[in-house]
């Protein structure tokens, strides 16, 4: 990986800094949500403390509560007319249930009891206080009166009043008495002009085994217009209240959720998924306080019934809203529980809030974002400049054994990489020596080691011409041998010496690079022995301007490497083909493979990896592949070996370009 790139993984750490924001706007988010919603509570309080002031004719217990009603109801004894109200019937104990409705023609009542005993006779029979029965008790203001609900046989009936003279109530009450297996229904109608402010039901089972249900006397409970005057005045704007009994009956309302004005600053659907799913806290995911319903029996009206404060957040059912929610007891001042308050709010401000401060966030950090990112791609770029110039610097050194022309690139920065460079300046100039040194050893070794082989060579000869016995021509014989092969030594170096000096100072010609391989190819198929000599040329001319007797001279030394690793039965190729503007020689061999740390360094100075051929009169110094190097490198190019894709052997490669063509002087 390059350094941009690991500079750019790091610049990825700043995308920390949107999260962080993100975990700030939701923290936002929830206390906003948290004072709107304290504010609210104490708005609540408020009110309620307002309603006890003004003395609002609140309920002081439960009761039987009248829902209102706009269709009317035929009294036959059957629930059709009541399918609306059925999910709201009242408990008349465990054995069965009341619904009570009100229109304009009068106040109904549907009994519904549970009695598998068929023990049944009609109210005026003598036993009929010891059958099945239901006493109704009538109440209005401070009068009572208890009616014998009755009958026989399905059909209408006629109730009559228990308590005589005690009441203004009418003696008699008529309504429909239907039976089933598992009981059997009363419904009756009731008109307005009883003015009636309680009700109490009692049943009585003819088993003896069931206890009977006590007809204790509650008050009639129902919305209330009054009430909601009352709220209406006391409520704040935009809120929506409504008024629960102590059983949390609907008994007022008043205000509305939907504030007006609002629409042209609703957020749009993108940024509410976004407040929903990525900043605002979870939402209570019933939704009790939106509906229309007589009876709120949710967990958060409980809680309110239970004395303790009830806040909801739901989401509203206008888009973009959020509902919040309020439920606080209305407990007067002796402490007696009148009721709940429920006050509603529908907001658009705490999502939209969070959403601009959400976005301003989001194009903060986006902006720190890019510039960082900016910054160190630019700050990578640079860097990974400067160290490629350091790079090309350390290849060119090396390239030319060490010695590097000029000053050394960074060599006056102030910061670490210059000093590397000032460090990679003394290292090339101390390899730069070490190799001058090493260049001339040669020359130096040859020169000295003239004369002291030329003594021992002259002392040897000196004792040829004494007489040594026969014993000692042997030894004498083998001293010779030795000086010889010291000789061909010295004189190798001394070559090695002279053709550094002769590449250097070669004439360049224009000539053809093809003859030039032909020529050489038919020269070393003798010298090839029974190795085959393959030879790949190319159809048309390669002409090239350089010197053809250096180039004739890499292929021989080139040749002669193959040849001294090619095995008897295998192959050496000699090839040529152009590359872009390089001509490419080649010559392959089959034979043992290089080795991967040595291939790169095959063309250094002194570098052999030749085992003992068995050749007594054949030293390798390893500077043939050094000269090969050289030559390449006077045409402008460059040597190196490989081995070969099919593992049978290794290629040694010189690209050319020629050498530089020198301007005529005026």
């Amino acid at each position: 990986m390059t350094l941009r790139r690991k500079l750019l993984l790091v610049a990825l750490c700043t995308l920390v800094l949107p999260l962080v924001g993100l975990l700030y706007v939701r923290k936002m988010e929830s206390l906003l949500r948290k004072g709107q919603a304290q504010a609210m509570v104490a708005s609540a309080h408020a009110l309620v403390r307002s309603l006890l002031v003004v003395g609002a004719p609140l309920p002081t217990s439960g009761g039987w509560f009248v829902q209102h009603i706009d269709t009317p109801i035929t009294v036959d004894g059957y629930a059709d007319d009541w399918g609306p109200l059925t999910p709201w019937a009242q408990s008349v104990d465990d054995r069965g249930s009341l619904m009570l409705a009100r229109n304009a023609s009068g106040l109904y009542l549907f009994i519904k009891i549970r009695d598998t005993t068929r023990t049944r006779s009609d109210a005026d029979a003598p036993g009929a206080m010891r059958a099945d029965h239901v006493l109704l008790t009538l109440a209005r203001d401070g009068e009572r009166q208890r009616y014998l609900v009755a009958s026989a046989a399905p059909g209408t009936f006629v109730a009559p009043a228990l308590d005589t003279g005690v009441s203004d109530l009418p003696a008699q009450l008529k309504g429909t008495w239907q039976d089933d297996g598992s009981g059997y229904r009363i419904e009756m109608h009731l008109p307005h002009a009883l003015g009636l402010t309680g009700l109490g039901v009692g049943v009585h089972d003819a088993d003896p085994t069931v206890a009977d249900v006590p007809g204790t006397v509650r008050p009639l409970l129902s919305y209330s217009p009054f009430l909601a005057s009352e709220l209406a005045q006391l409520a704040p704007a935009g809120v929506q209240a409504r008024l629960l009994g102590p059983k949390a009956w609907l008994l007022a309302r008043a205000g509305t959720l939907r504030t007006s004005g609002q629409d042209r600053h609703r957020p749009g659907w993108l940024a509410y998924t976004i407040y929903r799913l990525l900043i605002a806290a979870p939402f209570d995911t019933a939704e009790p306080w939106t509906q229309d319903a007589p009876r709120l029996d949710t967990p958060q009206v409980r809680k309110a019934l239970a004395g303790q404060d009830a806040v909801t957040w739901t989401l509203g059912q206008q888009r973009g809203s959020v509902l919040l929610s309020v439920a606080v007891p209305v407990i007067d001042a002796k402490g007696v529980l009148r009721g709940v308050l429920v006050l509603d709010q529908s907001s658009l401000a705490v999502p939209l809030l969070a959403n601009r401060a959400l976005f301003a966030l989001l194009l903060s950090s986006l902006g720190v974002l890019l510039l960082a990112g900016l910054v160190l791609f630019g700050f990578a770029t640079r860097l990974s400049m400067r160290l490629g110039r350091l790079r090309d610097a350390a290849e060119q050194a090396q390239a030319h054994e060490g010695r590097y022309p000029g000053q050394f690139p960074l060599h006056g920065d102030s910061d670490e990489l210059g000093d590397l460079a000032r460090s990679f300046a003394r290292l090339t100039q101390a390899v730069g020596g070490y190799t001058e040194y090493l260049r001339a050893l040669a020359s130096r070794l040859s020169h000295e080691l003239n004369t002291p082989l030329a003594i021992v060579k002259s002392s040897l000869d000196n004792l040829d011409h004494a007489g040594l016995p026969e014993s000692a021509l042997p030894y004498l014989q083998r001293a010779r041998d030795g000086v010889a092969r010291m000789g061909m030594l010295v004189r190798a170096m001394s070559e090695a010496s002279r053709m550094e000096r002769a590449i250097a100072a070669a004439e360049a010609e224009d000539f053809d690079l093809v003859e030039v391989m032909r020529g050489c190819a038919e020269g070393y198929r003798t010298l090839a022995g029974p190795r085959r000599i393959k030879l790949q040329l190319p159809m048309q001319p390669v002409p090239l301007h350089g010197a053809p007797e250096l180039v004739a001279q890499a292929l021989d030394k080139l040749f002669a490497n193959a040849l001294s690793f090619t095995p008897e039965d295998g192959w050496i190729r000699l090839g040529l083909h152009l590359e872009g503007d390089d001509a490419v020689l080649e010559v392959a061999n089959r034979g043992p493979l290089l080795t991967g740390a040595m291939q790169d360094r095959l063309f250094d100075s002194l570098v052999s990896l030749r085992e003992d051929s068995g050749h007594a009169d054949a030293p390798h110094l390893g500077l043939g592949l050094y000269v090969v190097r050289l030559i390449a490198e006077r045409h402008q190019g460059r040597a190196s070996a490989r081995n070969l894709r099919d593992g049978e052997g290794v290629a040694f490669t010189l690209h050319l370009r020629g050498m530089p063509r020198e301007r005529l002087s005026s």
